[in-house]
């Protein structure tokens, strides 16, 4: 599913030049987006978005990688910023191959990691490759 089928107040239809456009979107319409490597194989989809209620960034968008009909599902939160919108297939793409997501640490959906530790996001953006919001600010 990808955020045109999910848009509900019709703010992708049309010319990008008016409304919000790829730039500016709606987090509701972001849930359930594919999720892809560079290889383009499927990894999974966007269950949640985080976002930092202090500051108003979003954090991580959780995935889930690894099931088969709902049945063992593996949840990973993966910094935003690593990330990147394919506009043109209207999914999202994460450079990450599927070993090594398999490897990466994850939950399931009934004990959800403190996601606001912060010993947890270095690991996490150490893992992806990404720097945490504040860092690339100072950068």
């Amino acid at each position: 599913m990808n955020y045109e089928t999910r848009d509900t107040y019709g703010i992708y239809k049309g010319s990008h030049q008016r409304g919000p456009g790829p730039r500016l979107m709606g987090a509701d319409t972001l849930i359930g987006n594919d999720v892809c490597n560079f290889e383009n194989e499927d990894i999974g989809e966007i269950k949640e978005i985080m976002l930092d209620v202090a500051s108003g960034n979003i954090e991580y968008a959780v995935l889930s990688f690894g099931s088969f009909l709902g049945m063992g599902e593996k949840l990973f939160a993966v910094p935003w910023s690593a990330l990147k919108l394919d506009t043109e297939n209207k999914r999202f793409q994460l450079s990450i191959d599927k070993e090594r997501l398999r490897n990466a640490p994850g939950f399931n959906k009934n004990a959800w990691p403190d996601l606001a530790d912060h010993t947890l996001a270095n690991d996490l953006h150490s893992y992806y490759g990404t720097k945490p919001y504040a860092n690339r600010l100072r950068n």
